[in-house]
């Protein structure tokens, strides 16, 4: 059996802050800190993660787009793109292979604007309100479908 592809972990922007931008509604974890989490779930499943963040959406669609051979999930947190961006929905569309959404808060409980995301009618799973740690949910969720994906051959 041949070694899985990478995750892929993007963050959108302003996700660079992290740790020091508005604490109280996203914590005090750095993204630095989110790297360390979810390669450390991956490994636990045998599987690496390729963390990136830009604050520019053609870099990310880019590197959704290199997702379709390069990678075997995306863990997407869009950050505002989440509610502005149909580039990266559509982007996202066209990469097969499976897709988790994750916002560190809970953007129903925010501002109106939030509550819609493009993001979420492409994505497998969304996850939102769990703080850091719904990256490393996100990353379980993965390994999981990339397992039952090998599995199937």
């Amino acid at each position: 059996m041949s070694t899985p592809l990478p995750l892929l972990v993007l963050n959108g922007p302003n996700l660079n802050l992290l740790g020091t931008r508005e604490p109280e509604t996203y914590g005090t974890q750095t993204l630095d800190d989110v790297r360390a989490l979810t390669q450390e779930r991956a490994a636990e499943h045998g599987l690496t993660v390729d963390v990136r963040q830009s604050n520019h959406e053609g870099e990310l669609i880019d590197w959704i787009q290199e997702a379709r051979t390069a990678h075997s999930g995306i863990l997407i947190n869009p950050a505002a793109y989440s509610h502005t961006s149909v580039a990266i929905r559509d982007a996202l569309a066209a990469v097969d292979v499976p897709i988790v959404e994750v916002h560190i808060s809970n953007i129903h409980r925010r501002e109106e604007f939030r509550h819609h995301s493009y993001v979420s009618a492409v994505a497998d799973a969304v996850i939102a309100g769990a703080g850091v740690d719904g990256y490393a949910l996100g990353v379980e969720w993965l390994a999981r479908r990339v397992q039952r994906r090998s599995a199937q051959g």
